[in-house]
């Protein structure tokens, strides 16, 4: 596979087959992404791969805590700017649209919205999760270079014949998640992420967002 076929097949799998993806190729794959780039060489991402009885014993905790906590523990961090501006906040607000009508979910079903969105903290039925965290004294460019490693191995999972979920939703499990891996203090928990193989009868992964037109962010000058 190309790289342009990965890049151009990748989309968020929100609903995956229960067939299991043998550590073998997990671990190819992570030994490939580490090639990612970054500043300085520092190599600034940990990763932490959760599978098997382990994944179902976590899922089952994160679905006791749901009912009197269902928007999490809170995040370290913003996953949004808290005052989205356009073209961003249209953006956001559309592909969420999208998504809700490629299963029939109407807007005013906050209940079927509400079930839907738990079903990120059950990694949409992924049999492999991974947690990304990054060194507290990291800054933006380590940030860039974390998502740049996220991507690599995103993309090398399409060769691989996988596919994948990015959540930054999890961010707001940080604590429950930290426990749960023994993620070291010094770490901040970035976002998780879902691999396995998608189910091409699911609807939902029939969709594909769009993308903005060179003109709205390329500016050439000289060329």
């Amino acid at each position: 596979m190309k790289v342009s076929e990965a890049l151009d097949s990748r989309f968020s799998c929100r609903a995956f087959k229960d067939t299991p993806v043998p550590r073998d190729t997990i671990i190819e794959i992570l030994e490939t992404a580490k090639r990612a780039p970054s500043g300085g060489n520092l190599q600034p991402w940990h990763v932490y791969v959760v599978g098997g009885e382990e994944l179902a014993g976590f899922k089952k905790l994160i679905a006791s805590k749901l009912p009197e906590n269902p928007m999490g523990e809170g995040s370290e961090y913003n996953v949004y700017p808290p005052k989205l501006k356009e073209p961003y906040r249209s953006r956001r607000f559309k592909v969420g649209e999208d998504m809700y009508a490629s299963i029939g979910v109407a807007r005013e079903d906050k209940v079927g919205r509400l079930t839907q969105f738990a079903r990120n903290f059950e990694f949409f039925g992924a049999p492999v999760a991974l947690f990304f965290t990054i060194d507290r004294t990291m800054q933006e460019g380590q940030w860039a270079d974390l998502g740049m490693f996220i991507q690599s191995i995103m993309l090398l999972a399409r060769e691989h014949g996988l596919d994948t979920c990015p959540q930054e939703a999890w961010a707001i499990w940080y604590k429950t998640i930290g426990e749960f891996v023994n993620i070291p203090e010094e770490q901040m928990l970035f976002c998780g992420l879902g691999l396995g193989y998608r189910d091409p009868d699911a609807p939902i992964n029939a969709l594909r967002t769009d993308r903005a037109p060179l003109e709205e962010f390329v500016t050439f000058k000289g060329i």
